[in-house]
């Protein structure tokens, strides 16, 4: 991500010709059966595959692997997708119309539903605590967190394993997405294609995968001295009521939303030097994301470093918002900015600093996460750096 290497290419699983679209970024070379045995993976679509990975790396970075009894019922389990078992549903439905019912399997239903992917994590780590599995199309890992977060607030909770997780890369979701004309079709320059903020942008690149964070209660994670890596302090989500797949153009909605995120963290604008944007690389959501962020911060808004990392990831939908929000947190804990690495021609629109093309060392205190999804849905994270 530092060094802008995108992850976009041609779609591997299934054969595109004649498609508009030809690229995605899908996980490669990750090998399910080695790491949860083949007797789990049949019981798990995609998604859940690569949420399970994510939480049992994340899980054993924060020095988990299995809760004892005592301790279960204080750990809980926030993650959600936007579209939850999207292969299983297709592949099933084509063998339910060229057979019959006895042609699906009887894992058809746990391999679909949204919440499984936290069923089996739960399982996994052993966590008896609160459970949720949210769906709010791209803003799904970001509202899985905020939500974990007001957990602990609560007292519910000492620990929550929260994100999002998707694998939509299949013919019927590449086909809804293109008929929207919602996707690149930069089909000849698979890492360029995603291009935030730029002025030759024509649409998102569909990516998959998984981004988990374990979230803990501060007294909780130094009582055992646990390595904290970043302080979660605020947490803002709104809904335009505007349209079904469109922000308003002012990014109204947005700009609410940071300014309650903001206000959750008992912080000022010019408290935040960085902002992960949700950056699609869509014209009206690069536009509106950055009228929004002019009308919360004001002058401070050209004094901000703000990028998008779907310039090399793509557009991971529900798993988004994790996968960002690991690369706030990564900015904070290192100093360094991940840039938008495909911005070369800025939008005249676009006109904030989006760090262009390279990473960029930066001293910060404190920094947003965006994600903005269909059905007017916002949400923003406020993390802090931690300093012990």
């Amino acid at each position: 991500m530092l060094a802008g290497a995108s992850g976009v290419g041609p779609i591997s699983r299934f054969d595109t010709t004649g498609w508009p679209v030809k690229i995605a970024g899908e996980v490669r070379g990750l090998d399910t059966r080695s790491l949860l045995g083949h007797r789990l993976v049949k019981r798990m679509d995609r998604f859940i595959q690569l949420a399970m990975v994510a939480s049992m790396e994340a899980a054993a970075q924060a020095g988990f692997s299995k809760f004892p009894p005592a301790d279960a019922h204080r750990v809980g389990v926030y993650v959600g997708s936007g579209i939850g078992g999207l292969e299983e549903i297709s592949t099933s439905a084509v063998s339910l119309e060229v057979g019959d019912h006895k042609s699906i399997s009887a894992f058809f239903i746990p391999r679909v539903l949204v919440n499984l992917a936290a069923g089996h994590i739960a399982q996994y780590l052993g966590a008896r605590g609160p459970s949720l599995s949210v769906a709010t199309a791209c803003a799904t890992g970001t509202h899985s967190i905020g939500e974990a977060a007001r957990a602990i607030r609560a007292g519910m909770a000492d620990v929550v394993v929260a994100g999002g997780s998707e694998a939509a890369i299949v013919p019927l979701a590449l086909a809804g997405f293109s008929v929207m004309k919602a996707l690149s079709r930069r089909n000849d320059d698979p890492t360029g294609a995603s291009r935030p903020f730029d002025r030759g942008r024509d649409g998102f690149v569909m990516s998959e995968g998984a981004g988990i964070l374990v979230l803990e209660e501060l007294e909780h994670a130094r009582s055992r001295s646990a390595e904290i890596l970043a302080e979660l302090v605020g947490y803002g989500l709104t809904n335009d009521a505007h349209h079904i797949t469109l922000p308003p153009d002012d990014g109204s909605g947005a700009a609410r939303c940071m300014a309650l995120s903001l206000a959750d963290a008992r912080m000022e604008p010019s408290e935040i030097q960085y902002i992960n944007a949700h950056g699609t690389s869509t014209v009206p959501n690069d536009l509106a994301e950055t009228r929004a962020i002019k009308a919360v911060f004001g002058d401070h808004a050209r004094r901000l470093a703000i990028s998008s990392t779907k310039s090399v990831t793509g557009h991971l939908l529900g798993a988004a918002g994790g996968i960002e929000a690991i690369a706030t947190v990564n900015a904070l804990r290192f100093g360094i900015v991940p840039p938008t690495a495909t911005l070369v021609e800025p939008d005249p629109l676009c006109d904030l600093d989006y760090v262009p093309g390279q990473a960029r060392e930066l001293p910060l205190y404190a920094a947003l996460s965006n994600s903005f999804g269909f059905g007017g849905t916002n949400a923003t994270l406020v993390f802090r750096r931690y300093r012990g």
